[in-house]
């Protein structure tokens, strides 16, 4: 069974070599990849020099590194960890094993029911992290402890049939969503977690990249529910266009007159909007279907190619 470390990294020669070591120590028979994001800091020679296989990726952007990481790597289990130390690697092992007999094809390192309140000295990335952790469970009715962790196992099923379109920071609420969409085995296992060292800033923005992370949602949302999606606006549209129109038919029954053509026609115009609203939820909703059944199909055929591989 082949293992992958995978270590995306911009400018974290602070802390790069202790995290390259510590892993290979928790999993010597594993490979450490580092993929360097245009550091300036000498991040790539310091891996190296602590034994990591260092690669690069050139354009900018978590989300483009694990593009590429996915893309590159064959393993039958991939361990995704930060390159900043904040995650120890005690968990590494039990992740691991989850996923190599069979039991997850993701694993999300759970920081949230550890000591990351604790730890993490910016609160409104603590705000942010639940707001995000509440938003995803009840939108599409999961149970993942923590959306925005950078600590992950994955199967090879996933991270082959895992269309990755983000760019930034928003790629692990994009795994997470993808995971409970396509309803593949995710189990939460509570990791430990440690700031990062005074001199390591962080490089993610609360604010920009919060409001990316948002829109990721909302944009998922419309694209893996449109029926409840376009339904809850069809649903909004209805009902201001009934409390405008029911005063205007009262005032018929009780005049036999129409005075406020310009309400009616407004409310006849929102109740057609939300008919067609309605509408493209519906056709949508059955173009999610079939690609849900294509998956499916697309997963099964995956799963036979890697067994030929395997078996080679």
């Amino acid at each position: 069974m082949k293992i992958a470390v995978l270590i995306p990294c911009y400018n974290e020669s602070k802390t790069i070599e202790k995290v390259v070591r510590d892993y290979r120590a928790a999993l010597p028979e594993a490979d450490v990849y580092v993929y360097d994001n245009n550091s300036t800091d000498h991040t790539d020679d310091l891996a190296r020099s602590a034994g990591a296989i260092v690669r690069y990726e050139p354009r900018q952007g978590k989300g483009n590194v694990i593009r590429t990481m996915f893309r590159e790597i064959d393993a039958d289990c991939y361990l995704m960890i930060d390159g900043d130390d904040t995650y120890p690697p005690d968990c590494a092992r039990e992740m691991v094993n989850l996923v190599l007999e069979g039991r997850a094809d993701m694993v999300v390192g759970d920081r949230l029911s550890a000591t990351y309140f604790t730890e993490n000295q910016r609160p409104f990335h603590n705000l942010g992290n639940r707001l995000v952790k509440r938003l995803v469970n009840t939108l599409f009715r999961g149970d993942v402890r923590d959306i925005m962790t950078g600590c992950r196992a994955f199967s090879y099923q996933f991270v082959k049939s895992f269309p990755v379109l983000s760019r930034g920071f928003e790629i692990e609420t994009e795994m997470t969503i993808h995971a409970l969409d396509k309803n593949l085995s995710l189990r939460n296992v509570t990791v430990p977690y440690r700031d990062r060292p005074a001199d390591s800033p962080s490089k993610l923005n609360t604010y920009s990249d919060g409001l990316r992370v948002l829109r990721t949602i909302a944009r998922l949302y419309k694209e893996y529910c449109p029926l409840r999606f376009f339904g809850v606006i069809a649903a909004l549209f209805a009902l201001v266009g009934v409390a405008m129109f029911l005063p205007v038919l009262m005032e018929y029954f009780q005049t036999g007159l129409v005075p406020r053509f310009p309400t009616l026609i407004v409310a006849c115009v929102l109740v057609i909007l939300a008919l067609l609203l309605l509408v493209c939820g519906l056709v949508l909703d059955t173009v999610a279907k079939k690609h849900r059944q294509l998956f499916e199909i697309n997963l099964n055929l995956l799963r036979l190619l890697h067994k030929r591989e395997e078996s080679a």
